[in-house]
């Protein structure tokens, strides 16, 4: 079999191979602009386009892929020699591979080589949504105070120099500049990241900046920009070289980078769309009048239950995630915390069977063939654990009810951040906080409840008795007695009730 590069010159002869798509990619014009082209938008946003096109021919739906920061040269770089083109993977738990060449993404700009081309693409009339995928970290938002950080030196570099902005802040408002002084029309602006209520937190966000940089376009914006919450569900783990050459080896895809996957997918959104929007209803995303129950069940449950699943297995010395809630102990610690502390908390999921969702979760974390690298699900926690972990904390709280696990994973969590697992190995630390956070780790050693003190992970939850004393409790015997026997305990306690 003869090895082919994938590009748009050789469609033809890989269709033989694998789906392809079979639209003609010249007449697709980018509706869509989204900014953080990594492998969750190509697993999930990317994958549907591609969908759509397919099945409907809806040509102005196509998506200009933007690499907003030099950390993303590489994945630029890629899809520019790729024509855009890309191979997705879906690993099925039987082991089997369907493959799949996404056309979706028919332009790609490199903010950092030419802020203006972004802010002018963002700003064209054809482009009716803007969507996003920044991670939790690139909201800008202190976890303290929940408000915009404007002592951020990169949004005060953007506030003074207008038409070389560095954050996603500094463009979408220079493009919502340019559409009103260009009169280029309505736009939808839709975060696809894991933040709950994550349309509400853009739109404060961005009017936060806007009214320190530009006032002016606060009435504009408040006429012309709808921002929907969403909710996005699908395991995507980082690539790594043996996919890469596994593809090449099955189909003789040549892909410097393709995209591997879990089977499940979900795309739940609020219909707010101010300019439009394609009809993702007829390839299975579900519109709805209020995505908050969805978002709030897959934090709480998927995101969470990933934090819990890489701290404990982190901690124990698995490298995987299907590694580790494989292990009986730490899978019976999380379906117990799921179903303890979680389910009481959620409501109004109308249509949603959530004993089968969290029966589905813990085979999906289990899929041997994802490998997920626990590293990857652990990096940014000091961002993860506000937003997965202690709003469960603080529901639980207001109605008197348990709050042991969420607790326990707190407690880990510290312990995990002095930067070895309990084999005295050294653990992969990926956090913009990693220094501050291994302070306060630091001090907990001698002072527990002084870990608590991270203002910007806690905020006001700190001064909580009954949480600070049970996540002393939780330190104490992860120190004393190790993670491993302090689950089974715990997972005994819950079997005795």
């Amino acid at each position: 079999m003869t090895n082919l590069i994938l590009n748009n010159s050789s469609l033809k002869e890989l269709s033989a191979r694998v789906s392809v798509p079979q639209y003609n990619r010249e007449n697709v014009t980018a509706g869509i602009v989204h900014v953080g082209v990594g492998g969750f938008h190509r697993a999930h946003e990317a994958m549907y386009l591609d969908q759509l096109l397919h099945d409907f021919s809806n040509t102005k739906w196509g998506i200009c892929g933007v690499a907003l920061l030099s950390f993303d040269q590489k994945i630029y770089n890629v899809l520019k020699e790729q024509d855009g083109l890309y191979t997705l993977v879906v690993k099925e738990l039987d082991g089997s591979l369907t493959k799949r060449v996404i056309g979706s993404i028919v332009e790609y700009l490199f903010a950092p080589d030419s802020p203006r081309a972004v802010i002018e693409k963002m700003a064209n009339p054809e482009v009716k949504i803007i969507t996003l995928t920044i991670t939790e970290g690139g909201y800008n938002l202190n976890e303290a105070t929940g408000e915009f950080n404007l002592d951020n030196p990169q949004i005060i570099h953007d506030s003074q120099n207008a038409s070389e902005p560095k954050t996603i802040f500094g463009y979408l408002t220079q493009a919502l500049k340019l559409r009103k002084e260009q009169n280029s029309g309505p736009v939808t602006i839709l975060s696809c990241d894991n933040i709950e209520g994550n349309g509400h937190v853009t739109k404060k966000m961005l009017l936060s900046y806007i009214t320190f940089a530009e006032p002016d376009l606060l009435n504009w914006i408040e006429s012309n920009v709808s921002f929907p919450n969403s909710m996005v569900d699908r395991i995507t783990p980082a690539t790594v070289a043996s996919d890469i050459a596994e593809l090449k080896e099955v189909s003789g895809i040549e892909d410097q980078w393709p995209v591997v996957c879990e089977s499940f997918q979900q795309w739940v959104i609020e219909d707010d769309f101010i300019a439009g929007r394609p009809n993702l209803e007829s390839v299975g995303v579900q519109f709805v009048k209020n995505v908050a129950p969805f978002e709030k069940m897959k934090l709480g449950l998927l995101n969470a239950g990933h934090t819990v699943v890489g701290t404990l297995g982190s901690l124990v010395g698995y490298s995987t995630i299907d590694e580790a809630v494989t292990d009986p102990n730490i899978g019976a610690f999380l379906a117990n915390y799921l179903d303890v502390e979680v389910t009481p908390i959620l409501r109004d999921l109308e249509g949603m069977d959530l004993t089968a969702y969290k029966q589905t979760l813990i085979k999906r974390f289990s899929n041997i063939y994802i490998k997920d690298q626990i590293d990857r699900i652990c990096s940014e926690t000091s961002a993860k654990m506000p937003k997965f972990i202690l709003p469960t904390v603080t529901e639980q709280l207001k109605s008197n009810n348990d709050i042991a696990f969420a607790s326990f994973v707190v407690a880990a969590w510290a312990v995990y951040s002095l930067g070895y697992n309990e084999k005295r190995e050294t653990i992969n630390i990926k956090d913009a906080l990693q220094e501050t956070v291994f302070e306060y780790a630091q001090l907990a050693q001698s002072n527990p409840k002084a870990f608590l003190d991270l203002e910007a992970v806690f905020g006001s939850l700190r001064h909580s008795e009954i949480f600070s004393d049970a996540f002393a409790k939780a330190y104490q015997n992860i120190v004393s007695f190790g993670v491993e026997k302090c689950i089974i305990e715990m997972n005994k306690n819950i079997v005795s009730k």
